[in-house]
C-alpha cells in the first residue's frame, strides 16, 4: 500500500506552459510537473529565489493527474508594454516605467487556455522529500500565497478538496470516494454528497467520455501505458527558468471500464 495526497483542479481559465517558441505561448491539456509543485510551494509559501526549498519540491515529489475534462482551447491575441533592461535599474510599477523616460517596447504574444478544465493530481512523497503529505495538505487548505491554474490570471473556481489515501495503485487510489466538487460551494447540496452527484455532471459538464490518466516513472499505476511522451517541465532552476525533460506514461479508460 502507498499513500497519496489527492485534490481536485477546476476553474475557468487555466493555461499550463508547454515549451514557447517565438511569440506563441501554448497550453498542454493537463498540468506540468513544474505547474504542480509551483503550486505546492505556493501554499507552503516557498519563494521562487529560494533555490534550496524549490529544488526540494521538484526532486522530492512524484506526480500523477487524472484528466476528467480537457475543457476547450481558447487563443487569446496578448500584447504587453515594457521598458528595455536595463543595467542597475529596475522598475517595479508601471508608474515608474512611465515616469522613466524610457522607450516602450510593445511585445505581442498569441496566449493559450483551457476553459472549464478538471483534473484530480496524486501526489506520491520520494526518499528525502522535505514536507510531508500531510503538511502538503495542510497548506492546499490555507495556503501562505493566492493560488492559480497555472497564470496569475487563471484563479481557482472551486476548493482543491485535498486529502489523503492509502492505495495499492494510482487507479485504486483515484477511485476512491470523494465528496462532490460542487456540495463543497453554496447551493449545491451538502458537503456530504459524493462525487460526482448530478450538479457535478451537469454543471461541470462531465460526459461519457474516456478519462486520460498521465504518470511520471517510479510510480504504481495499476494500468497499461498507451503512449510515452516527452515534457520538459522537470524544474532545474527556478530563478534561471531552466527545465530538463523528463518521460511521461499516458494511458485512457473508457466507459465500461470504470
Amino acid at each position: 500500500m502507498a499513500k497519496y495526497l489527492l485534490f481536485r483542479l477546476y476553474g475557468p481559465m487555466a493555461s499550463w506552459g508547454e515549451i514557447a517558441v517565438g511569440e506563441s505561448r501554448h497550453t498542454a491539456t493537463h498540468p506540468s510537473r513544474s505547474a504542480l509543485a509551483g503550486l505546492l510551494g505556493a501554499a507552503l509559501g516557498v519563494k521562487r529565489d529560494e533555490d534550496e526549498a524549490q529544488q526540494a519540491l521538484a526532486t522530492g515529489y512524484r506526480f500523477a493527474v487524472k484528466v476528467l475534462s480537457a475543457g476547450t482551447l481558447l487563443r487569446d491575441y496578448h500584447t504587453v508594454q515594457s521598458t528595455p533592461t536595463r543595467k542597475n535599474v529596475k522598475l517595479r510599477t508601471r508608474a515608474q516605467e512611465l515616469r522613466s523616460r524610457l522607450v516602450l517596447e510593445t511585445l505581442l504574444s498569441s496566449r493559450e487556455y483551457r476553459c472549464d478544465a478538471l483534473a484530480s493530481v496524486a501526489v506520491q512523497a520520494a526518499d528525502g522529500a522535505p514536507w510531508s503529505l500531510e503538511r502538503l495538505a495542510g497548506a492546499l487548505q490555507r495556503p501562505v500565497f493566492p493560488l492559480c491554474l497555472g497564470r496569475k490570471s487563471c484563479p481557482l473556481a472551486l476548493p482543491l478538496s485535498p486529502r489523503i489515501v492509502q492505495a495499492e495503485n494510482l487507479r485504486q487510489a483515484f477511485a476512491s470516494p470523494d465528496r462532490s466538487l460542487l456540495a463543497l460551494a453554496q447551493g449545491f447540496g451538502s458537503p456530504e454528497t459524493e462525487w460526482p452527484s448530478r450538479d457535478d455532471v451537469r454543471v461541470l459538464g462531465l460526459r461519457r467520455q474516456a478519462v486520460r490518466y498521465c504518470w511520471e516513472d517510479g510510480m504504481e499505476s495499476g494500468l497499461v501505458a498507451e503512449m510515452q511522451t516527452m515534457r520538459a517541465d522537470q524544474p532545474l532552476s527556478r530563478s534561471r527558468w531552466q527545465f530538463a525533460p523528463r518521460r511521461e506514461s499516458v494511458a485512457f479508460e473508457r466507459e465500461g471500464q470504470r
